[in-house]
């Protein structure tokens, strides 16, 4: 395997803490960014980047020798009510990514994306198409992961619903949707994200929930 120097936005939230020890324990290098407040949270092993997502020019000269840059960043615990906190973070967020990216010469951009379409979330959801819209202008090899719902500490209560997800899977007419809106589970989530690092595609990769459950195996 391809040992990678790997930088991760969001680094000391809920996916990116998680994504950074696995990363660690697989062999890879990690470069981690974090506001100076949340230095605390990094996986002892990363390399700390202390900056701010929104601001390129505070971390763009620390993401090289990385071949990689996940970025993880987006408003915590998305609602309806988050409109516009997607549009002043999320959004500007990946711009800052990719510039920083393109800077350093990333070889491959992972996004943490979402699930589309679907009946709920519109702002979100329109917000994460026009990142992907920009990963795919911007010619670099990525690799787009596209989840619903991550099943996870302190985010077990959809699992009620788990038996009418198997319900809509069975009946034609709501199998696509309930495949494509179906829950993760947090250690899915991140052997998904942790495989595209380690097997970068050749042009844009597009990993869905039934990939995603499967560890992120999908053609690319």
């Amino acid at each position: 395997m391809t040992r990678h120097c790997v930088f991760v936005t969001g680094a000391s939230g809920y996916m990116g803490r998680a994504l950074t020890a696995a990363l660690l324990r697989r062999g890879h290098d990690v470069r981690a960014l974090a506001r100076r407040q949340s230095v605390q949270h990094i996986p002892a092993g990363a390399q700390t980047v202390v900056g701010n997502v929104l601001e390129p020019e505070t971390f763009a000269d620390a993401v090289a020798p990385a071949d990689t840059l996940v970025h993880l960043v987006g408003t915590p615990h998305p609602s309806p009510a988050k409109a516009a906190s997607f549009r002043a973070v999320d959004l500007p967020s990946i711009e800052a990514a990719l510039a920083a990216a393109r800077a350093a010469r990333i070889a491959h951009f992972v996004y943490l994306s979402v699930a589309q379409p679907a009946p709920v979330m519109q702002a979100y959801i329109a917000v994460r198409q026009e990142g992907e819209a920009r990963i795919q202008a911007s010619g670099f090899a990525a690799t787009i992961l596209r989840p619903w719902y991550v099943l996870g500490p302190g985010r077990w209560w959809p699992l009620m619903l788990v038996p009418l997800y198997k319900l809509m899977e069975l009946v034609p007419a709501t199998r696509a949707g309930a495949l494509r809106l179906g829950l993760v589970r947090w250690r899915q989530m991140i052997a998904a994200l942790a495989n595209a690092v380690e097997h970068p595609p050749q042009g844009v990769r597009v990993l869905e929930v039934p990939d995603i459950r499967r560890g992120g195996a999908a053609p690319g």
